[in-house]
C-alpha cells in the first residue's frame, strides 16, 4: 500500500510544475478576466459591480454582424488553407512535375517575420503603388487602380488571403508528417492490384489522414479565430468595421475606449464560443478512435 502511495506522490512531484503553469498563466487570468466582465472597470478610479449589464450590452445588431463575420473569415480562412495543405503535402510527398517550386513557395512565410510579412501584403494590396493593381492594370483587367483595402468586400478577403499565406506551410507540414506515416505496404499492395493515384489517394491515404486533418483543422481554427496581427497591421477593422472582428471589437472596446468591463465580457464569449468548438472536436475525435460511426 505505501508503494503504491509513494508511486500517486511522486506523479504529483512531476505534474506540480504543469499544474502551477496552468494555474498562474491560464486559470488565474481566466478566472480574473470572468470576475472583470461583470464590472464597470475602466480608467476611472472606482470599479462597480454592474452585473450582467456589459453583457446586456453586447447583444446587438452590430454585435450579431461582427459574430458572423467572424465566423466566416474563420471558416474560409481555415478552409482554404487545410485544402492548399493537403494538395501541398501530396506534391511533396510524391514525386510530381511542380514539387521543388511548391516546396520554395511555401517556405517563405516562415523565413519573413509576420508582421513584415504582413506589411509586405499591405504594401501589394495598396492602390497607387501596390504590385497586384499595377498588374491587372498591365494586363488590362482594370481600367484604375484598385485600392483593396479602402473597399469592404476586398478588404475582407484580402485579409483571408494573407491569413492562408501565412498558415499554409504549418498545414502543409502537419499534413505532411501525417501522410509519411502511411505504412508503404499499403501503396505497394494497391499499386499491384492496379489501383491508380487518385484510387490510392482516395481510398488509403485520405481515410488514413482524417484524424490528422481534424486535430489540424481545430488548431487551425482556433488560431485564425483569435488572429489579431493579420487584420489590425492591414486594415486596423475597416473600413467602416467591414473586417472586424470578434478578437478586434474586442481589443478596440477594453484598450481603444478604455472599457474594460465590457471588453472582458467579449473575451468570455470568445473563449465560450472556443470551448464549444473543443468539445465538438473532442466529441468526433474520440468517436474516430473508438470506431463508433453514429
Amino acid at each position: 500500500m505505501s508503494v503504491q502511495r509513494n508511486a500517486v506522490i511522486f506523479a504529483w512531484i512531476l505534474l506540480l510544475p504543469a499544474v502551477l503553469y496552468v494555474a498562474v498563466i491560464v486559470a488565474y487570468p481566466l478566472v480574473d478576466t470572468f470576475i472583470l466582465s461583470f464590472t464597470d472597470a475602466s480608467l476611472k478610479k472606482t470599479t462597480n459591480w454592474v452585473g450582467w449589464v456589459n453583457y446586456s450590452k453586447i447583444f446587438n445588431a452590430t454585435f450579431a454582424e461582427v459574430i458572423v463575420r467572424t465566423f466566416i473569415w474563420t471558416f474560409f480562412s481555415v478552409s482554404i488553407k487545410m485544402i492548399i495543405g493537403v494538395f501541398g503535402a501530396t506534391m511533396l510527398n510524391s514525386a510530381v512535375p511542380g514539387r521543388a517550386l511548391f516546396r520554395m513557395l511555401t517556405m517563405p512565410p516562415w523565413i519573413v517575420p509576420m508582421a513584415i510579412g504582413i506589411f509586405m501584403w499591405g504594401w501589394m494590396y495598396n492602390g497607387q503603388f501596390g504590385m497586384i493593381s499595377g498588374m491587372l492594370q498591365r494586363f488590362g483587367l482594370v481600367d484604375a487602380p484598385v485600392a483593396f483595402l479602402a473597399q469592404g468586400s476586398t478588404a475582407f478577403w484580402a485579409t483571408i488571403i494573407t491569413d492562408v499565406w501565412i498558415g499554409v506551410p504549418l498545414v502543409t507540414l502537419y499534413m505532411l508528417a501525417a501522410m509519411q506515416a502511411i505504412p508503404q505496404d499499403l501503396y505497394e499492395a494497391a499499386w499491384t492490384d492496379g489501383a491508380g493515384r487518385f484510387y490510392r489517394f482516395r481510398r488509403i491515404t485520405l481515410p488514413l489522414i482524417v484524424p490528422s486533418m481534424i486535430t489540424m483543422s481545430m488548431l487551425s481554427l482556433i488560431a485564425t479565430f483569435n488572429s489579431f496581427d493579420i487584420i489590425w497591421i492591414l486594415t486596423r477593422g475597416g473600413p467602416s468595421g467591414e473586417t472586424t472582428t470578434m478578437i478586434i471589437d474586442t481589443y478596440k472596446t477594453a484598450i481603444g475606449s478604455n472599457k474594460y468591463g465590457e471588453g472582458a465580457a467579449r473575451a468570455v464569449l470568445i473563449c465560450i464560443f472556443l470551448s464549444i468548438f473543443c468539445v465538438c472536436y473532442f466529441r468526433v475525435t474520440s468517436r474516430l478512435t473508438s470506431g463508433d460511426k453514429r
